[in-house]
């Protein structure tokens, strides 16, 4: 009785086990070992278990005459590797494969079984190719026409309804709150360690150093559907049918960041909130320590990296600028001109939005028939799929564009202006606000009025750079050793790109868009009871 072996793999695993077993009852052939691929595809023998059958071919191939399997493309379904196996198992190890369910035993010695399994391999391929066209063909129009997600497990924020074949994605959510949280603490400057850390602690259970990443840059929580391109059509994002867990713009605003250099990473410290961003003299930004004194408490120091430049008391730092806070304090007077200023500017505002917005709905109008003339003429064949894919691809982007413009312009403003209009007053008392700050806030605050321009020489701050609106008592901050302002007084009327100009008043120079200007992002944070605001202007 000659010996064998048994190879199966992929589906169905039931039905070949029982064709294989009563191919083995019948001949009466000594069963040596049994090997199975489970959801393992057939496209490649760099499988689990095939890698064990070559390992145990190779250690008893001597004890083996036959390996058995279902059909042959079973056993490959890549015509030229499958030839290739054949004839190493049998010339090197001297064994021949038995297709069962085909009847036929292949033999490289003869011409006529060599030749059919040449034919069935290919015909198993051919049939493979076609398989795959249908099934690409079906994901991708699942995914353009009919916006559905199609693939894997369902993006964490969402969960999985329907049958099978008509599955859809609604919003879970529990989950869809710390999607939520990490835009808009990404947005807001928000190093990714910490995002992560609080992801965590709300509940963020998924696997993976990169999964905040991977959620950042999903076009699925903006109700988008990504396809690959499929033969002449198009790839990109497309409308789904699910509920998007963010808006558009702020996942418009994400993505342009992703696109941006990355920055060192920035370990966030309540102790030293100017680490990393306070500069030495020598324009190298400055490091935190504590150090621990004899009777065991800690203190705090700013340190450059080389050794003989800076190496500051951190409390001796923070009271000087502390100090310079309070000369950044406006007048009531002049808190009082931004005021009226600031009704007018307002009114400006409301009025050119509602123009701009007019516009923007215009241009989106016409935009839009374009793209509709091209997707027409591609219908009738009238331009080749690479002129589509050109001008499809021009309109949508400026689609795109478009409607986060109309959007932006169409934000009812009046709440942020009301709460600007009211706390106005906490202009005479910078120190009080700069305090409320997280240290994530104070960052962007010193970033914002100094430009990101702060240094420290010789005992005090110095910039060239920073905010007129705050500046009106530099010569005072200068004579008491906190800061100095390398610019002359006459000279203010060339100011760096943060600071604030355009209408001069007595001893005040103040821009005239500061009311709404978006590249300003200084964010004053107000408490009223449990409420907290984030004055914007």
């Amino acid at each position: 009785m000659a010996k064998g072996g048994q190879f199966e793999a992929v589906y169905p695993i039931e039905r070949q086990r029982v064709v294989t077993d009563h191919y083995i009852e019948f001949h009466k052939i000594n069963l040596v070992d049994t090997f199975i691929d489970r959801g393992k595809s057939a496209k490649t023998f760099d499988r689990p278990d095939f890698i064990k059958l070559q390992e145990f071919i190779g250690l008893y191939h001597k004890n083996v005459d036959y390996l058995l399997v279902d059909q042959m493309d079973r056993f490959s379904r890549d015509a030229g590797e499958a030839m290739s196996m054949v004839k190493t198992l049998q010339s090197k190890y001297g064994i021949q494969i038995i297709s069962v369910s085909e009847g036929i035993e292949f033999d490289y010695n003869t011409p006529g079984s060599f030749f059919r399994a040449g034919l069935q391999l290919l015909l198993a391929e051919e049939d493979n190719i076609n398989r795959s066209i249908k099934i690409r063909s079906g994901l991708y129009s699942k995914k353009t026409k009919e916006g559905k997600f199609v693939f894997g497990i369902s993006p964490f924020g969402y969960k999985k309804i329907g049958e099978p074949r008509d599955r859809r994605l609604i919003i879970d959510e529990r989950e869809a709150k710390i999607v939520r949280f990490i835009y808009e603490a990404y947005l807001k400057n928000v190093p990714l360690y910490l995002i992560k850390q609080k992801a965590a602690e709300m509940g963020l259970d998924r696997k993976g150093n990169m999964i905040v990443e991977r959620i950042l840059t999903n076009a699925v929580y903006a109700g988008l559907i990504k396809a690959e391109p499929y033969k002449e059509h198009p790839g990109g994002l497309f409308p789904g049918i699910h509920e998007p867990i963010i808006d558009m713009i702020s996942w418009k605003m994400v993505q342009s960041k992703f696109t941006r250099p990355a920055k060192t990473r920035t370990i966030v410290n309540d102790e030293l909130p100017l680490r990393a961003i306070l500069k030495c003299h020598c324009g190298n930004v400055v490091t935190g320590a504590a150090s621990r004194g004899k009777s065991g408490q800690y203190f705090y120091y700013y340190k450059c990296r080389f050794s003989k430049h800076n190496n500051i008391s951190a409390k001796k730092a923070h009271i000087q600028f502390d100090t310079a806070l309070e000369l950044m304090s406006l007048p009531k007077k002049s808190v009082k001109k931004i005021r009226d200023r600031a009704n007018q500017e307002i009114e400006k505002e409301v009025e050119n939005n509602r123009k701009g917005l007019a516009n923007k709905k215009a241009e989106l109008a016409g935009e839009q028939e374009m793209l509709y003339a091209v997707e027409e003429k591609w219908i009738r064949n009238e331009i080749d799929q690479e002129t589509y894919r050109r001008w499809y691809l021009k309109y949508k982007t400026n689609i795109d564009d478009l409607e986060i413009a109309i959007a932006r312009l169409g934000t009812n403003h009046g709440e942020a202006y009301k709460i600007l209009n009211n706390r106005l007053d906490t202009f005479t008392d910078i120190k009080s606000v700069y305090h409320e700050f997280d240290t994530l806030e104070k960052r962007e605050f010193i970033e914002l009025v100094f430009d990101s321009n702060l240094y420290y020489e010789n005992g005090m701050y110095r910039t060239p750079t920073m905010m007129n609106l705050l500046s009106i008592n530099y010569l005072k901050m200068r004579e008491l050793g906190v800061l100095y302002v390398d610019k002359k007084r006459e000279d203010f009327s060339i100011l760096p790109s943060s600071a604030l100009v355009g209408i001069r008043t007595p001893n005040l120079l103040i821009r005239s868009e500061m009311l709404y200007p978006i590249e300003l992002r200084m964010r004053f944070r107000i408490v009223n009871g449990l409420q907290r605001y984030n004055l914007i202007f």
